[in-house]
């Protein structure tokens, strides 16, 4: 019976050391919208695999950047198409590992909860500041001046903008009242019901489909492609739904 025992726990050690040996690290660079549902993925994905995911979190634009100046990223979740597809023109991904992993919605949001009424909210104009993400480097901020400009109120606010320099601080503005209302991602929305908002119409902008790619740093590590399998598997789409996004191809 000795024997069986000790047999059985040496078993149980050789197990752990194995998952232990083939367990890796995947550096990923996320875009800001992503990230509650990221972190949230990240613990499903290191419970089920043994890899460990490291975020790092800022806007697109930004993001790009450090990638093309050798930051040493390993995974690249986008917030909208052409960067990822960039990043693979440009020599730093691997070509066909690009795919849709979610799509953003944007909202009009206000801790007032009886500020925002819909579109005429911005017709209104009874506001001293109103935030966005930067246009040029946050894709949540592009889609906010293509919906400004759809409504024709963009010309009349646009002493009224505020940019942050990512959808996250551009949520903090509205969140601590620095901006009586701001377009922010409605990922960050989606778990409460406090203040007002109106989810703008995806007529009004550019949609916000969100890609995923493997870098070729990232190319021979177990952990950064495992990662990416896991964002096409049930378990992470439920996540991603209950953020407010809708699940990529």
């Amino acid at each position: 019976m000795r024997s069986v025992i000790t047999l059985h726990l040496g078993l149980l050690v050789l197990s752990a050391a194995a998952t232990t040996a083939f367990a890796g690290d995947a550096r990923i660079a996320v875009a800001a919208n992503f990230t509650q549902t990221a972190k949230r993925i990240g613990t499903l994905f290191a419970k089920a695999s043994g890899h460990q995911p490291i975020f790092s979190f800022g806007s697109t634009g930004q993001l790009y950047t450090q990638i093309s100046q050798g930051a040493p990223f390993d995974v690249f979740l986008s917030a909208d198409q052409p960067r990822a597809k960039k990043t693979i023109e440009a020599g730093f991904a691997v070509p066909d590992s690009r795919f849709s992993y979610a799509i953003g919605r944007l909202a009009l949001f206000s801790r007032n909860g009886q500020f925002v009424q819909g579109s005429e909210t911005l017709s209104r104009g009874d506001f001293s500041k109103i935030a966005l993400a930067n246009p040029i480097t946050a894709p949540y901020g592009a889609a906010a001046v293509e919906t400004m400009k759809a409504l024709k109120v963009y010309s009349g606010l646009q002493t009224k903008l505020v940019q942050g320099n990512n959808i996250a601080q551009t949520y903090q503005f509205v969140f601590t009242g620095n901006a009586e209302l701001g377009f922010v991602a409605l990922s960050q929305i989606a778990g409460h019901e406090k203040g007002s908002r109106w989810v703008v119409p995806e007529k009004l902008h550019l949609p916000l489909r969100q890609d995923a790619v493997l870098l070729k740093r990232g190319a021979k590590n177990a952990a950064a492609i495992a990662f990416l399998s896991f964002l096409k598997r049930q378990a992470a789409h439920a996540v991603i739904k209950k953020h407010g996004y809708g699940v990529g191809e």
